[in-house]
């Protein structure tokens, strides 16, 4: 079955980038490659390994897929950190289970964050790509309150085929991504 964010790409978000950009072929149309979301554990040294696997559980509700533990690549003294330990979590998303994670987190989950106006439309990296900062993961319906452990927080990192920001801000906001000031600007 399709997910319902892929048919609207197909069907809308195509034809319009299309339009708006002038591409001759439909492989210059940006999309959407995958989803990176990565959870760092800043613990004490005693409660680190825990952390982790509460954080590698919660990761598995939200994106439906068993995430990998990460492991410092250097030593710090200052944050009792060795090379080597596992210190924080990540999934990479592609595919059916992209889109289905990224409707959730557009239709249901951004919607549940207190007090919201919209997310960032300044956090592309320059070459396509956007980062958004998770505070709660517990905007998520598939976290039962009841069984959360800790609080976490995540940073997600939506990467696609997209030479500008510009053509990048395009395609999210066609795909439903609430970016702030956007509803002012088209009113004017």
């Amino acid at each position: 079955m399709t997910p319902s964010l892929l048919k609207t790409y197909k069907e809308n978000v195509v034809p319009a980038l299309k339009e708006q950009f002038g591409y001759k072929n439909i492989h210059q149309v940006p999309l959407i490659e995958k989803i990176v979301i990565n959870c760092g554990v800043g613990r004490a040294e005693s409660e680190r390994k825990q952390a982790v696997q509460d954080a590698l559980d919660e990761m598995a509700l939200i994106t439906g897929q068993r995430g990998v533990a990460t492991v410092a690549k250097n030593s710090i003294s200052n944050f009792k950190l060795r090379a080597g330990e596992v210190i924080g979590a990540k999934v990479t998303l592609r595919g059916h289970t992209m889109y289905d994670f990224l409707h959730r987190l557009i239709a249901t989950a951004i919607p549940r964050i207190r007090d919201f106006r919209g997310v960032s439309a300044k956090a592309f990296d320059g070459r396509g790509n956007y980062t958004l900062g998770i505070v709660d993961h517990t905007i998520f319906p598939e976290i039962e309150l009841d069984k959360v452990r800790r609080a976490l927080g995540f940073d997600l990192c939506v990467v696609t085929t997209a030479n500008t920001d510009d053509e990048a801000r395009e395609l999210l906001h066609l795909m439903g991504m609430p970016f702030r000031g956007r509803e002012k600007k088209a009113a004017a």
